[in-house]
Formats: C-alpha cells, structure tokens, sequence
C-alpha cells in the first residue's frame, strides 16, 4: 500500500497536516495535474524526434499513479523533510528523489495555472490580470525566507538582512484586500534589498482608480494614479495627533489581512523553514507554488462551499 493510500484511509485532520489540503481540495486539484502530467510527457515526447517508444512505454516510474505524484510533491513542500527521509517514506534512492521533485514541481505550477490560480510574475500585467479585483483595493507588503549562508563573502554580505539579523531572500507580494488573493509575486531578491528599492525596479502597474495600502517599509512610493495610504511615523521629540492615531488603527485593521495571507502561503514549510535547496531559481518557484496553493485553497473552499 502506497503512503497515499495509507494517508487517505486516515482521517482527514492527518492528510491535511500532511499535505495541507483536505481530501476535496486535493481531488479538485487531480484532474488539473493530472492534465499538466500528459501534457508534460507529450512534449517530452515530442522533443526527441529518435524516441520509437509511445507515450507510457518503457520503465515504469516508480510513482505510479497521479495520486502518488500529487500526493509526494504537496507531502514535500507541506512537511519539507530530508530527502533520505523522502526516500524512506515513498521506498526511492535519494537521486530518485530528488528528480522527482524537481519534475513534480514544474507538473504542479502548470496544473495551478491550469486552475487560474497563479499569481502574476509579469509587472507590466498586473493592471491586467488584477483589474477584476473587489473594489480595486490592494495590500503591498514584503516578506522574507531564511536560507542557508552563503559561502561566498560577497553573496553573504547580500543575502544578510539586518532586520532578521539572518541571511534571507526576498519577495514583495501584491494582495486582494477583499478576496485575500495574491495576485502578483515579485521576484525572488537578496534579504538585503530593500522594499521600496525592489518595487522601484520591478514598477507593477495598477488597475485604474485603485487604492493601495502599503506599511513604512514603502515610505516615497507612490504609483502614478493610485491612492496610497501608509501609517504616519511619529515625528521625532513629538507624538502623533489624535487623528493620525485613529487613521494609523484605521489601516492597521485593514493592512493586517495581508499578514493573515503570508501567513496562509507560509503553512508550506518548505517556504518557513531554513532554505536547502541549492538548485537554481528553485527559491523563487517553491515561493509561486506556496502563493499559487494558497490561492487554491481560497478559490477552491469557496466553490466548494457553493455546493
């Protein structure tokens, strides 16, 4: 019996802890990856014009069935566990492993782009693929990821942040106030860049007539045509009036969902814990997958709740 299998016979608090879906969210989200799998080895196929083997011929994998695939990359990310453990969990050599999970990772951002439920990594289109947004009302917020120290000097001196007093890496989220949607992911920066500083460089664009809520990290910001609305510092030697007090609980109130959905795209330890990985680019894709799961889950509680 495969650790799906097991896993799905238990109740769902367990799968859930295991994958961070529960068992409806993760049949939605099958037929999806189910489709980016075919569509992955048809292409696969397709780019070797000497291959006389059909599509499924040869070996079989080891994990066999679409279950065991989503199951085995969602149990990575959620868990992150040693690949030796991996390995001993799902009966595989840790070179097994480890190519499964970078294969799997590229199946899973395909299948959730299949969903809709991608953020945006293209600034020019966020005015675009933003513009149905409640209300056009948006939080900007920066978070940061530990990763393991550099041993370079120079990538240590950048990847130190002296506000985690850690060396880190970098993301400036774009969220839906009403929907508690990410909808655009910056790319992936050294923990030494400074929010302002990475927004100054990407430039996202914004709906027409949007409002944005933004903390002082963004202090000087201000996108052409966008409202902006930051808490007010207090000035030195002197305090806040009572207005600007009332006005900064005001958007703290509002500002303090974008928390709740960094939080919500840090259940996957992967993205919590200390960063591993040394393959390239794969800190800024497990990030797009943890706000595209994030994004799932959200739209797909909400359709099930319809029913």
């Amino acid at each position: 019996m495969s650790l799906y299998q097991r896993a799905r016979e238990k109740e769902e608090k367990v799968f859930l802890s295991l994958t961070g879906s529960t068992f409806a969210e993760f049949d939605e989200l099958l037929p999806f990856f189910q489709a980016a799998w075919e569509d992955a080895r048809n292409a696969s196929y397709h780019q070797d014009p000497s291959r006389q083997r059909q599509p499924g011929g040869g070996q079989k994998p080891a994990l066999k069935t679409h279950e065991d695939r989503l199951f085995f990359i969602l149990y990575y990310l959620k868990t992150y566990p040693l690949q030796e453990v991996m390995a001993f969990h799902f009966d595989l050599s840790q070179g097994q492993v480890n190519d499964w999970i970078y294969r799997l990772s590229r199946i899973l951002q395909a299948a959730l782009d299949r969903y809709g439920c991608l953020p945006e990594r293209n600034p020019e289109q966020v005015q675009e693929t933003a513009a149905d947004t409640p209300e056009r009302e948006f939080a900007l917020d920066g978070t940061e990821r530990e990763r393991q120290r550099p041993r370079d000097p120079d990538a240590q001196s950048a990847y130190y942040s002296g506000k985690k007093k850690k060396h880190t890496v970098k993301n400036n989220l774009l969220v839906g106030v009403k929907d508690r949607l990410v909808k655009y992911l910056g790319q992936t920066h050294e923990g030494k860049k400074h929010d302002k500083k990475i927004c100054d460089e990407e430039q996202p664009t914004y709906p027409e007539g949007s409002r944005l809520l933004q903390d002082t990290g963004f202090q000087g910001y201000a996108p052409e045509g966008v409202m902006t609305y930051q808490p007010k510092k207090k000035p030195r030697g002197k305090e806040l009036s009572e207005d600007d007090k009332e006005s900064n609980a005001l958007i703290s109130r509002v500002r303090i969902m974008v928390e709740h959905v960094i939080a919500g795209v840090k259940r996957l330890r992967i993205v919590k814990e200390v960063f591993r990985n040394t393959k390239e680019k794969f800190a800024d894709l497990v990030m797009e997958l943890a706000c595209g799961l994030h994004n799932f889950r959200t739209l797909a509680r909400s359709k099930i709740a319809d029913f």
